[in-house]
């Protein structure tokens, strides 16, 4: 027993880099019942941040290792680190130089224990589909574990889908998956006008100059939010970049109708959405 108890020990220290978090669900499927959980814990082999939580009993804990847990070894469900906070992670940081919120999409809600954990950031979850039909995901667990094993220090986030990329955080480059500019800054559309100001979106659109033309044109046209592209085309007006003479704006469905977002707001006449008045309909 004391031999079989070592070798499930010796895979998890394997399977388990050191910082990132594990549930209960994880453990028991490589055979780390109840008992010897409490057991790894009562000898310091593995701590709990929460109930039905654990780690191995090294440094403290970030939100960034907790997102990068979900990513790689919890992966059941694809989530990516989106709007706002990807925005502020990829050099918008007039918007913030401290993330308070951090924003996760994917098409499931995230366990209940994250809003448990003694962190000084919130997690804000959103429903990826509502936005996006085809949800992108991250291949995670696979290419993660086999860099680990072998120790190359390199993981592998291997992405595929509409508007993601992989960012390397942390010493050991851990992959955290999140929106690319363009995606991320149509995700901060779908907040407004309630969770976000049309000041901080008119301000990140002033510093898109590099937008890829092409990234927009596959997000507008897959996009499902008629307030969400309205917005999108009214900003990128205002700014008036290169690169928006290269999107074809008749291949973007607008829908049709008025869409009232600022009670009492100016009416813009190219894409009818109400905006407010302190913002010129025409740059």
């Amino acid at each position: 027993m004391a031999e079989q108890n070592g070798s499930l020990l010796n895979r998890l220290q394997q399977g388990l880099p050191e910082g990132l978090v594990v549930d209960a669900a994880w453990l028991e499927n490589r055979g780390i019942a109840r008992s010897l959980r409490a057991y790894y814990v009562k000898s310091g082999w593995l701590e709990q941040p929460v109930r039905g939580v654990y780690k191995r009993p090294r440094g403290g804990l970030s939100w960034q290792q907790v997102v990068i847990s979900l990513q790689t070894l919890l992966f059941r469900t694809p989530f990516h680190v989106g709007g706002r906070t990807a925005l502020e992670l990829q050099g918008f940081a007039h918007l913030s130089h401290e993330i308070k919120t951090v924003h996760l999409y994917g098409p499931e809600k995230p366990p209940a224990w994250l809003d448990l954990l003694n962190l000084s950031q919130r997690f804000v979850y959103h429903n990826s589909a509502i936005l996006f039909p085809d949800d992108p995901s991250a291949q995670g667990l696979g290419s993660f574990i086999s860099n680990i094993a072998d120790a190359t220090g390199h993981p592998l986030s291997q992405i595929r889908g509409n508007g993601l990329t992989s960012l390397a955080w942390g010493q050991w480059d851990w992959p955290l998956t999140l929106s690319q500019p363009e995606r991320a800054y149509l995700e901060m559309l779908d907040e407004l006008p309630r969770r976000e100001s049309f000041h901080q979106a008119d301000m990140i659109m002033q510093g898109a100059a590099n937008f890829s033309p092409r990234k927009l044109q596959k997000l507008l046209a897959d996009c499902r939010s008629v307030k969400v592209k309205r917005l999108f085309l009214y900003f990128a007006d205002r700014h008036n970049h290169a690169w928006l003479k290269h999107l074809d704006k008749a291949a973007i469905d607008l829908g049709r109708g008025k869409r009232m977002l600022v009670p009492g707001g100016k009416l813009d006449p190219a894409y009818l959405i109400t905006v407010p008045e302190e913002l010129n309909a025409v740059s």
